[in-house]
């Protein structure tokens, strides 16, 4: 085994290098080093990771468990993207103190608001631990490997920990060929420290998302704070800045044409190796069904945040990250098409088969079987994307569903109050998590809406019993008023949003009260029929993938031996390196490197949702006191695009340049390239960025915080 392993690895070591494309483990950086100093890099491979010594891995960091930061100053000072902050913002916001709305800046660390539960995670270091692994697992398949890796896994991670003090992940890559155990720190107390406000950090909202030209001022500013030791620490008052081991100078000498870019960061998802058959099935149900139920969801979320500034406070986060992914789904279907990705792969995917049977017969049947696996996936897809994005839409289905492992140890007979514990703790998390800034008329429009999508779009003879026993039974065939008749009847009879009844039964729970409530009989319904009918299927067919897919890219690296290969995204760190560059989309279009104030102000729509800006802002603007943040054309710079390889999960990353500086940070991807997770297009593809000195002169001139100014180290040249 490990002589293959080896094999493999010295085949992804060997190779010519694209430059723009691949997302690179930074430990394992290899070939790519060279062609980094080529492009224009002038730091040494010690400079990017190192365990011994200070590095730009310790100067990235994983936010709030889904987004990127990196420190910017001695004192633990981060930045991150405004939308990568923008839950916590909204969270510290009320209607009297509205911050998401009006931008905050702390003159004085006194100032800066903790945030309950954001949290961040340093990478201190990464190691292969393959070998151990593949010994454990042995020739283990399907669902006892499974079970083997995860005994493993909690074994090396357990061990890793250090009783703790570390947070410790064991991690698959090249689709489990290979397995790294990453070792990182966690730091708890984490403070507010500034952000423009959400006309300027969200500036051109849905309508620009995915776009370009931008001109968003996509950042927020937090701080780090730790003991007396610099060590992980709970909030305290006593609790000093972080310090961190490395820190990114800050560039306000700008980019231009051609220069060297590296992005350091968390990306999230990728499924870069997914075959044709799997790609054709997006296409057709799975996308289409995300974009429809998202569609309407935002709507009812629109109308109930638009009647009260409350509940628009309450739910803002959660309707930009629903709305971020529905247009994700639309552009990415799209692109897919008009690339003609799956002609392709389909291509790709015979001249593999046909060097498979001639120089590697162990591969011949892999496309074929994934063919196989698909088509006995494809009639419940649709159901899987349906019951988890339309019947998990309303809070209180999820508050519901979260009671049925309680129910299932009721109906057993458990009834001791240590036991009883296990199964309501749990449950009382989810309540208080589902109905913080909870607004009934909105989840009870929304519970209609889906109940109806749901009996529209899945197979009637796959739905859960609970439509033909009772919704429309006793609701009748007017199908629109039964759907909302019904949701009435349980959102007034339903126990569960009655938080003294509630707290009552969860005191002592009892199967007849449960099985009486309207809202828990409709979740039930739901879920059972899923986990008994549906599941089963679904999660063979994923373990079947996945043991197809570790088989593919073994086979794919032995057929093309010139060709470097990367791991698919999987949320750890990684490096990707390119170039600041222009674009044409189409006949006829070119799209400049770089956008500025004049632009932003060009789409500036007084009173609008989407374009309308502070009044200070346009008075600096018809000053034109930019300062030391202007460019050499005497514009100030809003953002610009590089070709670097990015994901969900970058946001926030840091954008680098050759001498180790912070030029921007990374916060979007552009439309005409959003096929991207599943295949790169290295003619189209961007990365949007927000200039440094866009961002340094907010802070200064708009904020009025040159305290945070003076803290980071500024470089002119």
């Amino acid at each position: 085994m490990k002589k293959i392993l080896l094999s493999i690895w010295a085949l992804a070591l060997m190779l010519t290098v694209r430059a723009d494309e691949g997302m690179w483990v930074p430990m394992l950086i290899g070939k790519n080093y060279d062609e980094m100093v080529r492009m224009g890099l002038k730091l040494s491979r010690e400079d990017l990771y190192s365990i011994n010594h200070a590095s730009l891995k310790d100067a990235i960091m994983q936010f709030g468990g889904g987004c990127t930061a990196e420190m910017i100053s001695p004192e633990g000072l981060l930045l991150t993207n405004h939308h990568c902050g923008y839950s916590s913002i909204a969270g510290l916001s009320t209607v009297e103190h509205n911050y998401l709305d009006n931008g905050f800046w702390a003159k004085s660390k006194e100032q800066e608001l903790p945030v309950p539960g954001l949290t961040v995670i340093f990478l201190q270091r990464m190691e292969d631990v393959t070998d151990e692994v593949m010994k454990f697992v042995g020739s283990a398949r399907g669902e006892e490997y499974n079970k083997k890796f995860e005994e493993i896994k909690k074994t090396i991670e357990k061990r890793a920990s250090k009783d703790g003090k570390y947070v410790a992940s064991v991690k698959e890559y090249f689709n489990g060929n290979q397995i790294l155990l990453l070792v990182y720190k966690r730091y708890t107390d984490v403070r507010l420290v500034g952000t423009p406000p959400k006309s300027l950090g969200k500036f051109g909202g849905d309508t620009d998302n995915w776009m370009w030209p931008r001109h968003t001022a996509d950042f927020s500013m937090f701080r780090v704070y730790a003991d007396s030791n610099n060590q992980p620490a709970v909030y305290a008052p006593s609790n000093r800045p972080f310090h961190p081991r490395k820190f990114l100078p800050v560039s306000t000498a700008g980019v231009k044409e051609g220069d060297f870019a590296m992005i350091f960061g968390y990306p999230g998802r990728t499924n870069r190796y997914e075959v044709a058959r799997g790609i054709e099935l997006a296409l057709t149900d799975v996308n289409p069904s995300i974009v429809e139920i998202r569609d309407r969801r935002l709507a009812i979320m629109r109308k109930h945040m638009n009647a009260d500034k409350a509940v628009y406070l309450n739910y803002t986060s959660q309707y930009a990250s629903i709305a971020n992914y529905w247009k994700y789904f639309i552009g990415q279907t799209e692109q897919l098409k008009r690339l003609h990705v799956v002609e392709k792969k389909q291509k790709q995917e015979a001249a593999f088969t046909q060097w498979a049977r001639k120089n590697a017969p162990e591969y011949k049947d892999v496309v074929s079987d994934y063919e196989d696996a698909y088509d006995a996936y494809a009639p419940y897809a649709k159901h899987s994307i349906y019951f988890s994005e339309a019947f998990r839409a309303p809070a209180l289905t999820r508050l519901a569903a979260s009671l049925e492992p309680l129910a299932k140890a009721l109906d057993r007979g458990v009834k001791d109050e240590d036991s009883m514990k296990r199964y309501t703790t749990p449950v009382k998390a989810a309540y208080s998590s589902l109905m913080k800034g909870y607004d009934r008329s909105l989840d009870q429009e929304l519970f209609a809406a889906m109940t109806r999508m749901y009996y529209d779009h899945v197979a009637k003879d796959q739905l859960p019993s609970i439509y033909s026993e009772l919704i429309l039974k006793k609701y009748g065939k007017d199908e629109d008023k039964a759907f909302a008749d019904y949701a009435t009847y349980v959102y007034k009879n339903s126990f569960l949003l009655d938080s003294n009844k509630f707290k009552t039964f969860l005191e002592k729970p009892t199967s007849k009260q449960l099985n009486t409530d309207p809202a828990v009989q409709y979740a039930f319904s739901f879920v059972r029929n899923y986990e008994q009918n549906y599941a089963p299927k679904v999660e063979a067919f994923y373990d079947r993938k996945k043991e197809l897919a570790k088989q593919y890219i073994k086979g794919q690296m032995q057929w093309k031996k010139g060709k470097m290969f990367y791991p698919d995204a999987n949320s750890t760190m990684r490096i990707s390196y390119g170039k600041v560059l222009s674009y044409s989309p189409q006949d006829a279009v070119y799209y400049e490197y770089f956008t500025t104030l004049d632009g932003l102000m060009a789409k500036y729509k007084p009173g609008d949702d989407e374009f309308d800006v502070p009044q200070q802002l346009i008075d600096l603007y018809k000053e034109k006191d930019y300062g030391r943040y202007a460019d050499k054309d005497g514009k100030l710079h809003t953002c610009f695009i590089t070709n670097n390889d990015i994901t969900g999960g970058n946001s926030g990353s840091p954008v680098i340049n050759g001498k180790g500086e912070l030029i921007g940070l990374a916060f979007d991807g552009n439309w005409e390239a959003m096929s991207g997770d599943i295949a790169f297009d290295k003619k189209y593809k961007r990365t949007i960025c927000v200039d440094t000195r866009f961002v340094l002169f907010l802070i200064d001139k708009l904020g009025g915080a040159k305290n945070l100014i003076r803290e980071m180290d500024l470089r002119e040249e």
